[in-house]
This record gives structure tokens, sequence and C-alpha cells, in this order.
């Protein structure tokens, strides 16, 4: 019998990752949040899942060689646990114009010494 695959839809709301509590919001940063995918491996990547039956990690064996998850291909664009990190958490900060845009000038405070 065969398995019916499921369709990869996006698990994010509003730009949030709400099942990872500590997952930064890509609102208002340009990003555009991504579905998970099926690499050529065969192993959806950015499910949340971590677990798939075709992953070299669940097959592993002394003769697998560590470089079959090397690449692009093992890490999903917006839900991936690098996101995390305090380093890339600040680049998504980077990317949001200030809450007073636009009428507020985006590096300079303007209404500095006027009251």
């Amino acid at each position: 019998m065969e398995k019916k695959e499921r369709e990869l839809k996006p698990l994010d709301i509003e730009d949030t990752l709400p099942h990872q509590i500590n997952a930064p919001s890509f609102k208002d940063t340009g990003i555009e949040m991504k579905a998970p995918f099926k690499n050529e491996h065969g192993v959806i990547i950015g499910d949340s899942l971590y677990a798939s039956e075709n992953s070299p990690l669940e097959n592993w064996t002394d003769e697998t060689d560590p470089a079959v998850m090397a690449g692009d291909e093992w890490v999903h664009p917006t839900n991936d646990i690098g996101w995390n990190t305090a380093e890339n958490r600040e680049l998504l900060e980077e990317k949001r114009k200030p809450q007073g845009y636009p009428f507020m000038h985006p590096t300079k405070d303007v209404s500095k010494g006027q009251d």
C-alpha cells in the first residue's frame, strides 16, 4: 500500500512560528516565510518534526559519510533554529522600519532639543 504524501504548507501565523517559543517574528522584515520542502534525499526540511525515515540521521551507520548532510538543501530559510540566535535576531531587527515611520527620520532624532 502506497503512503499518501502530505501537502507541505507554511507553518507560520502572521510571519511568526508560534510553535517555537523563542522564534523571532519575520513581520515587517521583507523576508517571506517559506513552506517546508522535500530535498533530493526525500527528507522534509522545515516541518519542525526533525525526523524523517529517509534521513541519514535515522539510518546512520559507520559507513555514512557526514558530508551527505552538508549544504543548503538541509537548511530551511525561515524555519531554522539558527534564527533563534541573538546575532540572527539582530539581523531581523535591522530590517524593520522604526515604529514612527514614515513620520520620523530612520537614523536621526530630529526632535532632539525641541522640548
